[in-house]
């Protein structure tokens, strides 16, 4: 882990007993941070809590304003993205190929017992884990396109979502192709240069992806793009390709 941002990792560590007390079970750390990649005043930092019951709205207010706490403390980075979950969801059948796997094979223990050991061992080729995994963007898409109606007009209003579906559309790309990969990767520009040596006519557009992923801009075209263009041709290769992920009782964020 990059030295500058060892106080802000201890921070979020030594915050999140405070917030959630016993029911706190574990957290994780995931993306570039943990990776040793991570920039100074560009990165952010992204947190996985899981719960020993399942959180509620009072619980993802907390995190949200833990986030944005740790954001006006710490200018080493820009943002905080905190995945919350209840225990039992994350080892559930219905998980096992989707948070399950994203726990054990892209998350890094930060707090308490590892939920790893209680998952299987993964393999990259495995057809369900690709399908389990993205096989929901068709979902996404209109309410990503009732989001980007909603956002203010301007620049500062629309990075988020910009890094937001960059960031959505190149692991979608990845785990279209992680099989024939064989192997797995949190790294942006790893995971659309693995895409691009299978589907070379689409592979200008995840490299850009996977760069606004990092360093978004506010181009309203960017965000046209994504959901008029590279969303729906993603959505449908993987489902020619790989099929229709199992539903979830609540609808998609």
């Amino acid at each position: 882990m990059p030295h500058a941002f060892r106080p802000v990792v201890a921070a979020a560590r030594d915050r999140l007993p405070e917030i959630y007390g016993s029911r706190l079970h574990s957290a994780y750390l995931y993306g570039s941070i943990p990776r040793g990649t991570a920039r100074v005043g560009r990165s952010d930092l992204d947190l996985l809590v899981a719960l020993r019951d399942e959180p509620t709205d009072a619980d993802r207010r907390r995190a949200g304003a833990l986030g944005t706490a740790l954001d006006a403390e710490f200018p080493q980075i820009d943002g905080v993205g905190t995945l919350l979950f209840g225990r039992e969801r994350l080892l559930s059948d219905l998980e096992r190929y989707d948070l399950g796997w994203f726990v054990a094979c892209l998350c890094t223990p930060l707090l308490g017992q590892d939920l790893a050991a209680r998952l299987p061992r993964y393999r990259p080729d495995d057809p369900l884990l690709a399908r389990e995994t993205n096989g929901d963007l068709a979902l996404f898409l209109p309410r990503w396109r009732a989001r980007i109606a909603a956002a203010e007009d301007t620049e500062e209003a629309r990075r988020p979502l910009v890094r937001f579906m960059s960031r959505h559309l190149v692991r979608t790309g990845f785990t279209l192709v992680m099989g024939r990969w064989r192997g797995w990767t949190s790294d942006l520009h790893e995971m659309a240069a693995a895409f691009g040596a299978y589907y070379p006519a689409r592979a200008a557009q995840l490299r850009t992806a996977a760069a606004h992923g990092y360093d978004p801009v506010g181009d309203p075209t960017v965000l046209r793009t994504y959901v008029d263009d590279l969303g729906p041709w993603l959505a449908g290769e993987y489902a020619r390709v790989h099929g229709i992920k199992a539903p979830r009782p609540e609808a998609p964020g």
